[in-house]
């Protein structure tokens, strides 16, 4: 059973997801990616990611394949680019992504990342959106600390449902002040990239650590950001080994010396620094 936000999140999203960038960018892989993204649902990873830039659409296309004929299984999160983010823009842009999804409803909707459509037009199509019910909730993607705190004065915190960002062992600058904000607002940090695109695999050092304790790098790397609070780990699987190892990994505890090898490994921010992206 995969562990699900506790309360003062307002939503019991689970912790830990399925992620599809990179998905539906060759034919040949097609039906894999479908047969992955069914198993994760039968192992119980029922939040599926998404956006309308992946592959030009057919990442969405292709979780529309995944979850036919098990849409309420699913936590379904996608999300509208920037230059599509005035108010009709949005609307338009949702209602797109939803003939690809093959569904008539979003569990969540984000905005990419800011673009220059001002924030007051985007929460407009939102609210549309939302009384519509073609969305149940609406967050942000790649948002640092100041986006949030301009985010803020308009909405007061009241409806962003999550703040979606780059965050991993070698990317921890969210640490200093943009994670500890959004905790204290009761805003989940959904992270993407959760071991580095399987970089993070390679470290020396990490590949020790694991073995210390009879895992995989790739399990204890995913491990780490599960052990933050509020957060949720999107990391984008195609192969049945991946999502075993994945829902081991949500499994594993860490403990202070655990966390403190690893921080000797990746030191934790000292100041703030620029979010980073992908």
């Amino acid at each position: 059973m995969i562990q699900t936000l506790p309360p003062p999140y307002a939503e019991p999203y689970p912790v830990l997801g399925l992620g599809t960038w990179r998905m539906g960018e060759a034919a040949s892989r097609r039906a894999e990616e479908v047969a992955a993204l069914r198993l994760g649902l039968d192992l119980g990873l029922t939040l599926i990611d998404t956006a309308e830039m992946y592959a030009d659409g057919e990442a969405e296309t292709i979780v529309g394949e995944a979850i036919a004929g098990r849409r309420d299984e699913v936590v379904l999160v996608s999300k509208v680019l920037p230059e599509n983010a005035t108010r009709r823009g949005t609307v338009a842009a949702c209602e797109r992504s939803l003939r690809r999804l093959k569904t008539d409803r979003l569990d969540l909707y984000l905005l990419h990342w800011r673009g220059s459509p001002p924030l007051a037009e985007t929460l407009a199509g939102f609210e549309e959106l939302l009384s519509a019910g073609k969305i149940r909730r609406w967050g942000v993607s790649n948002f640092d600390i100041d986006d949030m705190r301009e985010l803020a004065a308009l909405d007061e915190m009241k409806a962003c449902a999550t703040n979606q960002v780059l965050y991993n062992l070698g990317r921890r600058g969210i640490e200093f002040d943009l994670a500890p904000w959004c905790a204290e607002h009761n805003i989940p940090i959904m992270a993407y990239s959760p071991v580095e695109q399987g970089r993070l695999v390679r470290h020396s050092g990490l590949r020790q650590l694991a073995a210390d304790k009879g895992v995989t790098p790739a399990q204890l790397a995913l491990a780490f950001v599960l052990d933050r609070p509020g957060t949720i780990a999107i990391p984008k699987t195609a192969t049945a080994t991946h999502l075993h190892d994945n829902i081991a990994a949500a499994a594993l505890r860490l403990d202070d010396d655990d966390r403190a090898r690893l921080a000797a490994l990746f030191p934790p921010p000292r100041r703030s620094v620029p979010l980073e992206m992908l």
